[in-house]
């Protein structure tokens, strides 16, 4: 078996509003420090796989077709081997 830790974040070059609003509210708390903020999403995730190559292949396919909208989001994931 294999967890997942999957981080789907917007594009470099797509606008994040959701984003630009709590650096906004960053700096108007005295938080001058921070310069950029990008919103996203985070999940975890168990597959029940023998191989490591088997858990990438899911991974790829359900990120690509359900958890990311591959026009103006990318996303990227950890591994992790939990023992049965």
């Amino acid at each position: 078996m294999w967890k997942a830790e999957i981080h789907v974040t917007l594009k470099d070059a797509v606008l994040d509003p959701q984003g630009k609003a709590v650096r906004s509210v960053l700096g108007s708390l005295g938080y001058s420090a921070v310069e950029k903020v990008r919103i996203g999403k985070y999940l975890e995730m168990v597959l029940n796989v023998d191989s490591r190559a088997e858990a990438e292949r899911q991974l790829d396919e359900i990120c690509h077709r359900v958890l990311a909208n591959p026009v103006i989001e990318q996303y990227d994931y950890q591994l992790v081997e939990v023992p049965r």
